[in-house]
């Protein structure tokens, strides 16, 4: 079956009929894009095809149950059900506290991270902090507000959002704005921040 010929809604009537190799064209001819974006979240090739296969087993689910309405749409609806399984991955991994050694970067045991600091690494990290922080100065009011009260004072954006009399959608707007506004600088400045 080419998946160039068919569309996806003809493919999802061929499975509805009961055409079994119709939904594993559609899911080939998906497969890479969807892995692709959630290795661009989770940044690890092997996380990613997991979450990858657990999206299209929840997507034809929902064919099977009744519950998708073809709106023309297969692939957004497809990286939005990927881009909830990427959520749920991280909400799993911030309750998971142990340390492993893909997180880690590599040999636990003999790792940089766990390794004293040299003067030298002290001062380019002082160096980098004196210029990020230089550089959230510039920001307008509203975004250096919101950067401060999220990276120097740990708050959540729902704390931030009470403590600046805003909604959650605008606290989280103000940081993503930014952020833009920082690597824009970054860029422009031309600053290394490694």
């Amino acid at each position: 079956m080419n998946a160039q010929i068919l569309s996806d809604r003809e493919l999802l009537n061929l499975y509805l009929q009961g055409n079994k190799s119709a939904i594993s064209t559609l899911i080939e001819k998906y497969n890479r894009r969807v892995r692709d974006y959630i290795r661009m979240m989770v940044g690890d090739a092997d996380v990613a095809a997991d979450i990858a296969q657990e999206t299209f087993i929840k997507a034809v689910r929902v064919i099977d149950e009744g519950r998708y309405t073809d709106s023309g749409k297969f692939l957004s609806w497809i990286l939005r059900i990927a881009h909830n399984k990427a959520l749920d991955y991280f909400r799993a991994q911030k309750n998971n506290n142990f340390v492993s050694e893909s997180s880690a970067g590599y040999n636990v045991l003999g790792t940089m991270r766990y390794a004293d600091k040299s003067v030298e690494d002290s001062m380019i990290s002082e160096q980098i902090s004196a210029d990020v922080r230089a550089l959230v100065e510039l920001l307008p009011e509203e975004q250096r507000e919101v950067v401060k009260l999220r990276y120097y004072s740990d708050l959540s954006f729902k704390e931030i959002a009470e403590q600046t009399g805003v909604s959650i959608n605008t606290a989280l707007g103000r940081m993503r704005y930014a952020l833009i506004n920082l690597r824009r600088m970054i860029q422009e400045k031309k600053i290394s921040l490694c």
